[in-house]
């Protein structure tokens, strides 16, 4: 199924003032964005046209349960959240994650799909942009998926006007390249302590990527919208990476932006948890969640800043799990055979780990 042009004029971004710097840009990117906007590093760019809804949507935004069908290759480009930590794999060595899920589904309704998951823990939205993204532009996949700006948000002077037009400029150089993004809000942490603080930030930089991903016509995977994702159980005991469940709730939803169906309902609530009778319930279960948030700033909380004040990453020497592109089963076939990536050794991890200088990251 051919893509439809996006007509329309040309809008400069609100957060032009916060340009991303050129030293993350590769020549042929550079090209792409000048293509685009003039300004050589993607700040303006094509308004979408009102009431389009991206690949297997028709232009009145209705599904046409067909654009699935034109996808024969995926990337997946982020951080942590995209490698899948906290959905451990079949042999319990490595990740699973919802790319890896999403996949399963693209795949059995495009049997063949190639998909490739370049995403790698800790890294900072401009890493993505100056090292994931060439190499997705040189796969020259059908669909991109985009989510990063979760490790930056963790950092005080983070600044979600700059992250969003770094963000833009990752997606220009995906759809320069004929790439369909599907690009990913952040999620709305109110429900959790300590991380509520950066809500405003991660408010602002959400609105950033919807007013983007209507710019350029792309899939949006609204997390912000996702309440489910308020429950404690849907999460593990870091409080930064999703439970199995929560990793299967957002493949469930990435499969409902682009019109692919699915049999499972990502709104379905999740099991309630334990809990006693009347009041003394309800004060056992506010002991417990106290005691939760102890553990966590011990546990968690204490060690990320540790690694921060050290510069180290929890990503340093990692590569990523699907360096290229491979042939993945259907969800239900089992487990996708994965293309070997280099290993590093304990040793090295460890040499890394030790190395000064290096930056923090989840």
């Amino acid at each position: 199924m051919a893509s439809q042009p996006r007509p329309g004029r040309r809008e400069p971004l609100p957060c032009a003032a916060h340009a991303p710097s050129r030293r993350f840009l590769t020549g042929p990117m550079r090209r792409a964005a000048r293509r685009d906007g003039g300004s050589g590093l993607g700040i303006t760019h094509r308004v979408s046209r009102p009431g389009a809804g991206g690949p297997g949507h028709d232009a009145s935004g209705e599904e046409t349960g067909t654009g699935m069908v034109r996808y024969a290759s995926y990337v997946a480009l982020g951080d942590s959240f995209t490698e899948g930590v906290g959905d451990p794999d079949a042999a319990g060595t490595g990740c699973r994650g919802w790319a890896d899920r999403f996949a399963e589904h693209l795949a059995a309704h495009r049997p063949g799909l190639r998909y490739a998951n370049l995403a790698v823990r800790g890294k900072l939205i401009g890493e993505v942009l100056g090292e994931q993204v060439p190499a997705a532009v040189a796969m020259a996949p059908d669909l991109v998926s985009l989510a990063a700006g979760g490790n930056d948000l963790l950092r005080p002077r983070a600044d979600p006007d700059e992250l969003a037009a770094t963000f833009e400029a990752a997606v220009t150089a995906l759809t320069s390249a004929g790439a369909v993004v599907m690009a990913f809000t952040g999620f709305d942490p109110k429900a959790f302590p300590v991380l509520r603080l950066i809500r405003g930030k991660a408010a602002v930089f959400s609105m950033h990527v919807r007013a983007i991903a209507g710019r350029h016509g792309c899939v949006l995977v609204d997390l912000w919208s996702m309440r489910a994702l308020a429950g404690r159980e849907l999460w593990t005991a870091d409080r930064l990476h999703m439970a199995p469940d929560g990793h299967r709730r957002v493949a469930l939803l990435a499969c409902e932006a682009i019109g692919l169906p699915v049999t499972e309902d990502w709104r379905e609530p999740p099991a309630p948890g334990p809990r006693g009778p009347g009041r003394l319930g309800a004060a056992a279960a506010w002991m417990r969640a106290r005691w939760d948030d102890l553990e966590w700033v011990t546990e968690h909380a204490a060690p990320y800043l540790s690694r921060r004040l050290h510069g180290v990453s929890s990503g340093d020497g990692r590569p990523a799990k699907r360096p290229g592109l491979a042939v993945v089963r259907a969800a239900g076939s089992g487990a996708a055979p994965r293309p070997r990536a280099a290993r590093v050794t304990a040793a090295a991890a460890a040499s890394e780990r030790a190395r000064p200088g290096r930056r923090a990251g989840r």
